[in-house]
Parts: structure tokens; C-alpha cells; sequence
């Protein structure tokens, strides 16, 4: 899945992808601490979409302005 153009525009700062993911990952950790492991498999999915997505799959040219 392609980030479409308002996604792009607002997760151009590389710092909004890191707080997005990393609160995705900390949800994580609590969703396992309190014992709720589907919702832990759930977190944990949402936030290898980040990883991908964000980190791997995102490119940095189609952001520059034309």
C-alpha cells in the first residue's frame, strides 16, 4: 500500500513517522503487560506497518515539491 498525497504531506517530517511508530511500539508493551495477547498481536502488527512502511518503503524523493 502507497501512502497517498495528504499521508505524504503529513508524515514528511521524519520525526512524525518516529513518534507514530514508537507509539505503536509502546502500545505493544502495554497491551502484552496487562495480558491481553490478541490485542499485543494486534499492536505488534500495527507497528511492523510502521517499520515498513515508514522506514523501508518510504521514499524521500517523492516529497520534494515539483
Amino acid at each position: 500500500m502507497i501512502l497517498n498525497e495528504a499521508d505524504r504531506k503529513f508524515f514528511r517530517p521524519k520525526w512524525r513517522r518516529v513518534v507514530a511508530t514508537l507509539f505503536c511500539a509502546g502500545w505493544t508493551v502495554v497491551e502484552w503487560f496487562s495480558g491481553e495477547p490478541f490485542w499485543g498481536v494486534m499492536a505488534a502488527g500495527i507497528t511492523l506497518y510502521c517499520l515498513w512502511h515508514f522506514f523501508y518503503a518510504y521514499e524521500e524523493s517523492q516529497d520534494t515539491p515539483e
